[in-house]
């Protein structure tokens, strides 16, 4: 090779003293820097950080990874390394998984997670196991897992949730009315008793005044 001492033209079959190496030796893969306004070709093992290896007959070479945030892939359209802080996931790169699919922080990559189906409808408002006798209850609807996580780690979303609800009957057909019901109404009855009393007073020292 043309200028070999230069430590340019290392691993080259022939070399250029301003471009560097032109070709490669036949298992070294040619990879084109760039320095601001100058380029020139190299010979390396492997690929750097954002590229991969293309091996063809004529000379294999360092190809730009073309995925979005990849650091390193395996071919132009399969990343193998996101760089930090994205999640790996069928050969792309994520800042968060996609939707059926759970975080693994260790690898920083995406697996199945934990399959739900729909909710149910809403059950019957009740409270203390009664469907009436009070003004407010609980109604609650559940969902099913349909398939479990890949890792035990993952958690699943919540399978059942409760609401406030109003009942459909405050009191219980033939039931005793509840003991509050009953205060009121004996309060209200010595009330209107009083304003009798104070009445048959008033009336009574109205005459004795004439």
């Amino acid at each position: 090779a043309n200028y070999g001492p230069n430590p340019i033209c290392k691993g080259c079959l022939s070399c250029s003293k301003d471009n560097g190496c032109i070709r490669c030796q036949h298992k070294l893969f040619f990879f084109l820097r760039r320095e601001g306004m100058r380029q020139y070709g190299e010979c390396l093992h492997s690929c750097p950080a954002g590229y991969y290896g293309l091996r063809t007959p004529d000379m294999n070479r360092c190809s730009r990874c073309r995925i979005e945030n990849c650091d390193s892939c395996f071919s132009r359209d399969f990343c193998t390394k996101c760089k930090t802080g994205f999640y790996s996931h069928r050969g792309r790169c994520f800042r968060a998984c996609p939707a059926g699919f759970a975080a693994l922080e260790e690898l920083m990559e995406c697996v199945e997670g934990c399959e739900v189906g729909q909710w149910s409808e809403w059950g019957t408002c009740s409270r203390n196991n009664k469907t009436c006798g009070f003004k407010w209850g609980l109604e609650t609807r559940t969902r099913q897992i349909v398939k479990k996580p890949a890792k035990d780690t993952i958690p699943c979303p919540t399978i059942a949730e409760s609401r406030r609800c109003k009942m459909a009957m405050r009191h219980c057909p033939g039931g005793k009315r509840p003991a509050k019901t009953k205060d009121k109404k004996k309060k209200k009855k010595n009330l209107m008793e009083r304003a009798q009393k104070q009445h048959s007073i008033f009336l009574a020292t109205d005459k004795t005044s004439q």
